[in-house]
């Protein structure tokens, strides 16, 4: 039994560097794209975890502490504050579903790229090597996948985030309405 020196991170760094490689250039900027798509994700979440709750009490507050409700400026000011609370709810909604979007196309990047490359192997070979037009072949299927997988990723987010920030901005208008 051969025991391995290095550290299991180590071996995973090398890993996933020989699967960069493999993938070529483009899934180095599809793996950036994913990072930044989750970081969007994961800041909406935090937001909606930890920042919303006070932002539509503070909306509802100064609703509530006006003493005309029923005028046409009142009903300004109400629209005015349901779409702050709307605006601050959407924020990087968009950005996110257009990372979505991208993911894939990338992929589709990667995989023009990595059949250019079988193609000039082809060329230079006259198709004798195989091992040659495999790693082109592999330059084409993985940023496919990978844009696939991270942009499958992200619409499990975008709309499931679209109807929570439908829900709170209805809540805040009915909360509104009540008081």
């Amino acid at each position: 039994v051969q025991t391995c020196a290095l550290p299991i991170s180590i071996m995973g760094f090398a890993d996933l560097q020989a699967f960069l490689d493999r993938g070529g250039p483009v899934l180095i900027v599809i793996m950036a794209a994913t990072f930044f798509m989750w970081a969007l994700i994961l800041e909406r979440l935090f937001y909606f975890r930890f920042a919303h709750k006070q932002v539509a009490a503070e909306a509802i507050a100064e609703w509530r502490s006006r003493s005309d409700r029923k005028s046409t400026l009142a009903h300004w000011v109400r629209d005015k504050l349901v779409s702050e609370v709307r605006a601050k709810a959407e924020q990087n909604v968009q950005l996110t579903k257009a990372m979505v979007a991208l993911a894939p196309l990338l992929g589709l990047l990667g995989t023009v790229t990595g059949m250019v490359a079988v193609f000039d192997v082809m060329a230079i070979t006259n198709g004798a090597d195989a091992k040659a037009m495999s790693a082109g072949v592999s330059r084409a299927t993985i940023p496919t996948m990978a844009g696939m997988v991270a942009s499958l990723s992200g619409i499990l987010f975008t709309s499931g985030m679209d109807r929570r920030v439908d829900r709170s901005v209805q809540w805040v208008e009915d909360e509104m309405e009540i008081g």
